[in-house]
């Protein structure tokens, strides 16, 4: 990414001081640092049950920093499920597990898909061996929740600029939650179609892991 990208940040509490990834809880998705959302509302979810929920307007110029953009499907799952400390233990050992720390920690920034807790069902489920990657991918591009940013380092950080703010009024919180459990009982609804349509269609988790163990298979 080189350019300059219009995000948006929402805060329980409001910022305090300057913007610093190690802040950031390290078992976040893609690990510790400042998130942003490319689209208001899903920041604005986050935080309408806070004691003073603030959104924030940002920019963030990208020149010259070192990026890693997930697109959406199995690889961007396994490496949320990894950096939020979801992965079975035999995974840490593979490949997958190897290169997933090389991104999470040698980046400025990292860019893919918000998730939420549906989304975590879906991918426990397949590391379960109840659902394949084929479902596990078309769940997740129906749960499209937007895009999210992640400043990993200082350099990242110093790149925010904020451009606005605005207090969520209570009328405005109640709203929200109404809205965003709707959306949740959608995406319920959705996951469990796709899981039905496409239990034959594609491989199992440890399908994935024997073929990796056999072909030295690095990526999804």
């Amino acid at each position: 990414m080189s350019e300059t990208v219009r995000v948006y940040h929402g805060s329980k509490r409001g910022l305090e001081g300057a913007i610093r990834a190690d802040r950031g809880n390290p078992a976040a998705d893609f690990g510790a640092g400042f998130y942003m959302g490319t689209d208001a509302h899903q920041p604005q979810t986050l935080i309408c049950g806070g004691a003073s929920p603030v959104l924030y307007t940002l920019d963030l110029d990208t020149t010259g920093l070192k990026a890693y953009e997930f697109q959406p499907g199995l690889d961007w799952a396994l490496f949320v499920a990894f950096c939020r400390g979801l992965v079975p233990a035999e995974f840490l050992e593979t490949p997958f597990a190897r290169r997933y720390r090389e991104i999470r920690d040698g980046h400025d920034l990292i860019r893919g898909k918000i998730a939420n807790d549906r989304i975590f069902n879906t991918v426990q489920a397949f590391f379960r061996n109840e659902l394949t990657d084929a479902a596990l991918v078309h769940a997740l591009q129906a749960l499209n929740l937007g895009d999210q940013i992640c400043a990993k380092t200082a350099a990242a950080c110093a790149r925010v600029t904020v451009v606005d703010s605005r207090a969520l009024s209570a009328a405005e919180c109640e709203g929200l939650q109404v809205k965003a459990e709707n959306q949740r009982q959608t995406a319920v609804r959705e996951t469990d179609r796709i899981r039905v349509q496409f239990r034959r269609e594609g491989a199992y988790f440890d399908e994935i892991l024997d073929r990796m163990a056999k072909e030295g298979v690095e990526c999804p």
